[in-house]
């Protein structure tokens, strides 16, 4: 069953589909869009119910997608994620080649984002700060 929406026109749609923006950005950017939704919609691997599409970084010659993903959970999810991602490649490629109206579907590769992971680190190292300043004006 094909859903309403036209993912040709979902560069439109999202606002980002201007003639200023290289094509490997727009390409990239609805690469993830599709890819999010196969997550909720299609995919039936409950080891991928904790993934999130962060971003894709797509080669300028469209050959190569870099998809970059968070999980959460333990780091034994994060390994289950990372192989189950591994197993569901051609799966993708092969739904994003069905779907993009492009010659060629790029070869996916899948990198665990560690934006999130260093953000949280950031921010406890922040309020232990907050915490040491607090105790030095009570003290």
């Amino acid at each position: 069953m094909r859903s309403s929406r036209d993912p040709k026109n979902t560069l439109d749609s999202l606002g980002i589909g201007k003639k200023e923006q290289k094509r490997s950005v727009r390409v990239a950017e609805v690469i993830r869009n599709e890819l999010a939704l196969l997550l909720i919609e299609k995919v039936r691997d409950p080891k991928l119910d904790v993934v999130s599409i962060t971003r894709v970084h797509v080669t300028d010659d469209l050959k190569y997608a870099r998809i970059y993903y968070t999980v959460r959970g333990t780091v034994k999810d994060k390994q289950q994620a990372g192989m189950a991602l591994d197993r569901a490649k051609g799966f993708m490629r092969s739904y994003l080649a069905k779907t993009l109206n492009l010659r060629h579907t790029p070869s996916l590769q899948f990198f665990y984002d560690e934006t999130a992971d260093k953000v949280e680190e950031v921010e406890k190292l922040f309020q232990e700060i907050a915490l040491e300043r607090k105790d030095d004006k009570d003290s």
